[in-house]
């Protein structure tokens, strides 16, 4: 045995050191946006009373599913309100759409540019399994050394730890998309952005919905983590049953998360069966409808055959 031990974790503690010593107002502009963000989707959700919050989600629930999901969600919240953690429920949602949000917002431009780039794939996919695999509690560290001890950390760490599924079912819906479609398109001499935004990104939105919803459950899987760095919300709530040894608000607060998660994954993955059903699957298609499919979506019109000589 030697004596010689590499010093990673000292060079990685030089590197945030330094990111704080010369990116501070950087990471004190971040700070202040996503806590605006969070303190102003939190006062949407906070200040109406609590019915009126649940008769616009059960509004959303009819609409995306129907009157079952939203009698559902209906008794859900009120299970929520009846143990008294609707305002800790309030904001958990607040950081966890936050979060969500974010996290879609990084992870769909980094999918296309996965999808249309080779290069880049083989790039971006190790970085994913290292995001994926790392302890979730390892992102809390550098988290809180940047955005000192709050929401914010718990929101930084949820959308690492969450984007992950966003970025690759984005680029597998856009890889997934009938290669003939695409080449029909390019025939009628469309560019290339107009090819993503008008056939692949339509057709790969079932794709990317289910990503949507991976990245809203994984959000939620953050909660606790993050109210361990002074998140609050049902977080907050798990942490201080820990510490007391609760276990009957311990029991409340994780089901009122359950309740959350259950609701959240019924909406986004109705909204994605409907996306699923006004966009069928190119496999079901005869390839000499390539050409037709491709000028529905891009708005090229009707062929036309040509004129006789």
């Amino acid at each position: 045995m030697t004596d010689f031990r590499l010093p990673l974790g000292a060079w990685v503690k030089d590197f945030v050191d330094l990111l704080t010593d010369t990116l501070s107002g950087f990471f004190a502009v971040i700070r202040s946006i996503f806590a605006g963000m969070y303190d102003a989707v939190d006062w949407i959700l906070a200040t109406p009373p609590f019915w009126a919050v649940i008769i616009v989600i059960a509004i959303l629930a009819f609409l995306a599913k129907g009157w079952k999901l939203a009698v559902g969600a209906i008794l859900s919240l009120l299970v929520i309100v009846a143990v008294d953690q609707w305002a800790n429920a309030m904001d958990t949602l607040a950081l966890v759409l936050v979060a969500s949000f974010l996290a879609v917002l990084i992870s769909v431009p980094v999918g296309i540019l996965a999808a249309r780039s080779d290069l880049a794939s083989k790039i971006i996919r190790p970085i994913l399994d290292f995001m994926q695999t790392m302890p979730a509690f390892v992102y809390l560290i550098p988290a809180l050394i940047l955005f000192r001890v709050g929401v914010v950390p718990g929101i930084v760490a949820t959308i690492v730890f969450a984007m992950a599924p966003g970025v690759r079912l984005t680029e597998l819906g856009i890889r997934g998309v009938d290669k003939e479609v695409v080449e029909a398109g390019q025939a009628f001499g469309s560019s290339p952005w107009r090819i993503l935004r008008q056939i692949q990104l339509p057709l790969a939105l079932p794709s990317i919905m289910a990503g949507i919803n991976q990245v809203i459950m994984l959000s939620l899987s953050m909660v606790v983590i993050a109210g361990m760095v002074g998140a609050g919300g049902l977080g907050g709530q798990v942490v201080a049953s820990l510490n007391r040894i609760d276990i009957g608000l311990g029991f409340e607060a994780g089901l009122s998360v359950v309740i959350l998660a259950i609701l959240l994954d019924r909406l986004t993955a109705s909204l994605g069966q409907r996306t699923q059903r006004r966009k069928p699957s190119r496999a079901a298609a005869k390839p000499a409808d390539a050409a037709a499919e491709a000028d529905e979506v891009i708005g090229a019109g009707p062929r036309r055959a040509p004129a006789a000589v």
